[in-house]
């Protein structure tokens, strides 16, 4: 590893109105190096890195590369410079293919002087083992296949400082490990690698070094290797935290929501729709449903919460009762809660207040003859706000100005405090740092031993493990059969994930 870094950053600070979002962070990132950027949702990790991408500009502080000090205007000189930098959330065109892509993210003085993009791209993809075909169409990929093309394309540009933001949050078991062997082939060959993850078992076992963030300042450096999860938890969030553990699994019989054979064509063009969907949730207990995105999670949870009403009356039962064409609000009378997948845009809305949003989904409480409680609608936004400590102005801050773990936190206590009988939960802890996701898996264990039946859509197995007394996989729209989480592994839900159980299906019902 060469002594001189190839990225450093001295006393970088940036302010934000009302909040500094890094303050004096110094760091050194070099050749070959795999370095971890830790800390709590809120810590200052994204900012930084839009800094070092040209997103956003220091107001203090300098930035050095290759041991020259530079200032980064914008992604594109960024580029040009040899950093890449593959965002959380994907920016491909369903309707283009991966040749196409790749070009729209390209420069077009890099496009004009190479003499054969295509086989640019076949040739990276041999190199870096990505499997990336470029005539296909990106709606018919998977989201490994999605992010492999985001990669190619930072490694096509020659790419010395490749920047992953939550790379493995959508990610099967089998994608996970084709990504860091990708990684490690990366360094390997003197690239340096920035990268940002709330899944720490996976960060021992990939990154050289962590640099933990909190409150803005770097607060501790450590070797992940030289670590466990557990011990890098407390280092981000605080050594007196609570943090996840193993709960004891739930036992129950009494159904109190099922669904029986939901077929369902797609509600948009590259969606794949339910097959013959069943499922029952118990009072008590917590059921799973795991699988990678894109494989008909949004056309289930639409289903089951009431916004899509297309299936037939009687193929859903809320206790005893036909729900199929009720709407959600209907289900909401009768004690369903639900916290969407899009936390910002369908669980709240931006410009609306806590109260605002609270109101919105609460209002045969927090209404009396066409008159709004406001006491006691304040009272309750502040109750969500303590009891979930929730990092806000008060009860008045809009939703768009909390962080994401922060408005998933006050979230889903807005909806436990509805006293629900049955909750649809999607992605509970998605982007959500370890503190807030172990507070967000003890309200739900909580709630669970009040008898509440919950059903979590997840695509993090580790945490359906952890949290789930039952589970079954979404492949394609099918669901697989549901069994005891003591009953089966990591390693049988990641075939499933995968479509295993479908051969299997067959085999049995031959």
């Amino acid at each position: 590893m060469d002594k001189i870094p190839l990225l450093e950053l001295w006393n970088v600070s940036k302010i934000f109105p009302g909040v500094i979002a890094n303050d004096k962070v110094n760091m050194k990132l070099h050749k070959g190096e795999i370095l971890a950027l830790l800390g709590e949702n809120g810590a200052g990790k994204s900012t930084l890195v839009k800094m070092i991408y040209g997103v956003n500009k220091p107001d203090n502080g300098a930035i050095f590369w290759n041991n020259h000090e530079v200032s980064i205007q914008s992604p594109n000189q960024a580029r040009t410079m040899g950093i890449g930098m593959v965002f959380q959330h994907f920016s491909v065109f369903e309707t283009l293919t991966v040749q196409e892509n790749i070009e729209l993210g390209l420069d077009k003085a890099f496009v004009e002087q190479l003499t054969d993009l295509r086989a640019k791209i076949v040739e990276m993809s041999k190199k870096y083992d990505l499997h990336v075909d470029p005539d296909r169409y990106v709606h018919s990929l998977s989201i490994g296949e999605r992010q492999r093309v985001e990669i190619l394309r930072c490694l096509i540009q020659d790419v010395k400082l490749l920047i992953l933001d939550e790379p493995t949050s959508v990610l099967t078991p089998h994608e996970v490990s084709g990504l860091f062997r990708v990684l490690k082939k990366l360094a390997s060959e003197g690239g340096s690698i920035l990268f940002i993850s709330h899944k720490l078992k996976e960060v021992t076992e990939l990154c050289d070094r962590a640099v933990i963030l909190r409150g803005g300042v770097v607060t501790g450096e450590c070797i992940p290797a030289q670590e466990t999860p557990d011990s890098i938890a407390r280092m981000m969030v605080g050594s007196d935290a609570e943090l996840s553990e193993s709960y004891p699994k739930a036992n129950t019989e009494k159904v109190i929501f099922s669904a029986s054979s939901l077929t369902l064509p797609p509600t948009h063009p590259f969606g794949c729709g339910l097959t013959d969907a069943s499922l029952e949730l118990r009072a008590g207990e917590i059921l799973g449903v795991a699988g990678v995105a894109g494989n008909g999670q949004e056309d289930l949870l639409e289903v089951l919460s009431g916004e899509d009403i297309r299936a037939n009356h009687n193929s859903i039962l809320f206790n005893g009762e036909a729900v199929g064409s009720l709407d959600a609000g209907q289900r909401r009378e009768l004690g369903m809660a639900y916290v969407p997948t899009d936390r910002l845009g369908q669980g709240a809305v931006p410009e609306m207040s806590l109260m605002d949003n609270t109101l919105l989904t609460n209002s045969s409480a927090l209404v009396k003859n066409n008159f709004i409680l406001s006491d006691k609608l304040k009272s309750l936004v502040k109750k969500i706000i303590t009891d979930n400590k929730v990092k806000c102005h008060n009860e008045l801050s809009q939703a768009k100005s909390l962080s994401g773990g922060n408005l998933q936190k006050f979230i889903i206590g807005r909806e436990v405090q509805q006293k629900p009988s049955v909750l649809i939960c999607a992605h509970p802890t998605w982007g959500v740092d370890i503190g807030a996701a172990s507070a967000i898996h003890r309200e739900l264990i909580a709630l669970r031993d009040q008898g509440v039946a919950i059903l979590v859509v997840s695509e993090d197995i580790d945490e359906l493990f952890v949290i789930c007394d039952r589970l079954t996989a979404l492949y394609e729209g099918q669901l697989s059969k549901m069994v005891k989480t003591q009953d089966t592994n990591i390693e049988e839900i990641g075939k499933w994930i995968a479509g295993g159980f479908i051969e299997h299906k067959e085999v049995s019902n031959a």
